[in-house]
C-alpha cells in the first residue's frame, strides 16, 4: 500500500495535500489530523509516507567491484600433472597430493613460484620411488610429514590427555590386580617374543618338505654328497652345452667351452617386473619399468646376454648338520639375505649378511666371486666393482662360517630363501619363508615382493636407494614382518 499511497486517487480527502519531492521527508507531526475518530488511520498514512520519503532519499553508496583473485590463491595457475596412459598410479591422486604439498610449500617458501616448485619436485620424487599405487601413497605421507615438519610453529605432538585403561574403566582402583574376564596383557610384549619363546612361535610356520619341494628349494641328493637335487627345475630348452638363454632379454646366444660370449651382443631388455592392471574391458599386462605392453623393446641396454645358472650348476653344496642343544635351550634364529652379479658362468654370490632376532647383523661380508665378472647387477645388489676390488673371501670361506653359526634346527628367515640357498650353495630345510607366509592373491608361482609386504603392512618404505638393494635392511624387514605376524596372529586366536 506504499506505491497506493502516492496516487491522488488513493488519498485521503482529509489529508491536504503538499507537494513531496525525493530527498525530502514529513515528519509526523506535521500532517493534520481533522478528528479524534481518524487519529489512528491518519497516523498510518503519516508513517507510510515518512518511509517512503526515507527509501527514495539520495544517499552516496560505494559502487560495487568484482573480486579479483590474487595468484596465492587461485588454483588456475597450479601446475597441473599430465595425464598418461597406463600410469602406475592414478593421475587424480598425484594430482591431489600435489596440490596438499603446494598449500604446505606456501607456508615456508617465500614466493608461490618457488612453493610449484618445491612441492613439484618432492612429487616427482615420489613417484619416481614407487612402483605401485600403495607404495606411492606411503611415500606421499612421508613426504607431507617432512613438509609440515619445515612450517614455521608447526603444532607440538605432546599431548596432555591422561591414557585410561579399559581395565580400569570396568574395575576402578582393583583392576590392577583383578581381572574381569578380560586378559590384561592385550598383546603380546616385546619381551615375549625373544629367545626360546620366539623360536617356539615360529615353528608354526615352518614350509612342510612338500612347500619346500614346491618352491624349489635345494634338497639334498640321496646317493651323491655334496649335491642337490631340485624336484621343480625346468627342463632345457637346447641341447647343445655352447648354446645358452639370456635370462634376461631371453635371446640365445653362443658361449666357448670357458663360458665366454663367442660374439659381442648387447642385451636389450626390460628390468621391471610384469604386473597386471585393469584397464575398461579387461585387464593389460605391462613391465613395471616403462610401462612398457609384454613384447615391446626393452627400456635397458647392458654390454653383453648373461645366465642365471645357478639351478644347473647342483654340485659343491653343503647341508647343516645336528648339533648338541645350546645352553640357552634354543637352536638359533637367524635372517639372511644375499647379493649376487652374472659371471660368465651365471649369478654367483657377491655379499651376504645374517642378522639375530634382535635385528642386530651379526655376520656380513663381501665375498670374491670363483669366475669373471661380466655385469655386477648394481641396480638390484647395490654392489660395485670397488666393493669387491680388495676381497679375498670366498663362497668356500662363508659356508664354513654359516655351517659353525648355524645347525639343522636352526630357524633361518628370508623372502624367497631358495635363491639365496643356492647362491650360497646351501642345504637347509628349517626355514620360515615371509613370501610364503604372505602368499600372492593369485597363488604360485606369483610372489608378493618384500618391498610391497612392508608397505602394505609396517607403512615403511624400503629399497627405496638409487644405488641398488641393501642386503642388512631386507633381512632386518624378514625378521621385522614376521615378528608382526606373529603379534596379529596372537591377537585372532584370543
Amino acid at each position: 500500500h506504499g506505491c497506493a499511497a502516492l496516487a491522488p486517487c488513493c488519498r485521503h480527502p482529509m489529508i491536504p495535500e503538499s507537494p513531496w519531492r525525493p530527498g525530502e521527508t514529513h515528519a509526523v507531526g506535521s500532517v493534520p489530523l481533522p478528528n479524534n475518530s481518524e487519529t489512528s488511520v491518519l497516523a498510518l498514512k503519516a508513517r507510510t509516507l515518512a518511509g517512503m520519503a526515507s527509501k527514495t532519499s539520495s544517499t552516496n553508496k560505494p559502487k560495487r567491484i568484482a573480486h579479483a583473485p590474487s595468484l596465492q590463491s587461485t588454483t588456475l595457475k597450479r601446475p597441473v600433472i599430465p595425464t598418461e596412459f597406463g600410469a602406475k598410479v592414478p593421475t587424480n591422486i598425484r594430482q591431489r597430493y600435489l596440490n596438499i604439498f603446494i598449500d604446505e610449500c606456501l607456508k615456508f617458501c617465500s614466493s608461490a613460484q618457488e612453493a610449484f616448485d618445491k612441492a613439484l619436485s618432492e612429487e616427482k620424487v615420489a613417484y619416481e620411488r614407487s612402483t605401485s599405487r600403495n607404495i606411492y601413497l606411503n611415500v606421499a605421507v612421508n613426504t607431507l610429514k617432512k613438509l609440515r615438519s619445515l612450517a614455521p610453529n608447526s603444532p607440538s605432538k605432546t599431548s596432555n590427555k591422561k591414557v585410561v585403561s579399559h581395565e580400569a574403566v570396568l574395575g576402578g582402583k582393583l583392576a590392577a590386580k583383578t581381572s574381569f574376564t578380560l586378559n590384561r596383557s592385550g598383546s603380546l610384549r616385546a619381551e615375549d617374543l625373544t629367545g626360546s619363546a620366539l623360536y617356539r612361535r615360529l615353528k608354526e610356520y615352518l614350509l612342510t618338505e612338500d612347500q619346500l619341494k614346491e618352491n624349489g628349494y635345494p634338497m639334498p641328493h640321496p646317493e651323491k654328497a655334496g649335491r642337490a637335487i631340485v624336484f621343480t627345475a625346468e627342463e632345457k630348452k637346447t641341447t647343445d652345452s655352447s648354446c645358452r638363454i639370456c635370462c634376461r632379454c631371453g635371446t640365445e646366444y653362443m658361449v666357448s667351452a670357458s663360458g665366454n660370449c663367442i660374439r659381442k651382443e648387447e642385451c636389450l631388455h626390460h628390468w621391471g617386473r610384469l604386473r597386471k592392471q585393469k584397464v575398461p574391458g579387461g585387464w593389460e599386462t605391462h613391465y613395471s619399468c616403462c610401462s612398457g605392453a609384454v613384447g615391446s623393446p626393452g627400456c635397458q641396454v647392458a654390454k653383453q646376454h648373461v645366465q642365471d645358472g645357478r639351478k644347473e650348476s647342483l654340485d659343491g653344496f653343503v647341508k647343516t648338520f645336528e648339533k648338541l642343544p645350546a645352553t640357552d635351550g634354543y637352536p638359533g634364529i637367524f635372517a639372511l639375505d644375499c647379493e649376487m652379479c652374472y659371471t660368465k658362468q651365471g649369478l654367483e654370490l657377491t655379499r651376504i649378511t645374517v642378522i639375530n632376532s634382535d635385528l642386530k647383523v651379526v655376520y656380513d661380508t663381501f665375498v670374491k666371486p670363483d669366475n669373471k665378472v661380466v655385469d655386477y647387477n648394481t641396480r638390484f645388489s647395490g654392489v660395485t666393482e670397488e666393493d669387491l676390488a680388495n676381497t679375498s673371501i670366498t663362497l668356500r670361506d662363508v659356508q664354513a662360517v654359516l655351517l659353525n653359526m648355524f645347525s639343522a634346527d636352526t630357524i633361518l628367515i628370508g623372502h624367497s630363501l631358495e635363491s639365496d640357498l643356492f647362491a650360497l650353495k646351501f642345504i637347509h630345510c628349517t626355514v620360515v619363508d615371509t613370501s610364503v607366509v604372505f602368499p600372492h592373491r593369485l597363488g604360485m608361482p606369483y610372489k608378493r615382493a618384500l618391498r610391497t609386504l612392508m608397505a602394505d603392512y609396517l607403512k615403511r618404505i624400503i629399497q627405496d636407494n638409487v644405488e641398488g638393494h641393501d642386503s642388512s635392511e631386507d633381512a632386518r624387514a624378514c625378521m621385522e614382518l614376521m615378528i608382526w605376524k606373529i603379534k596379529e596372529d596372537a591377537k585372532v586366536k584370543r
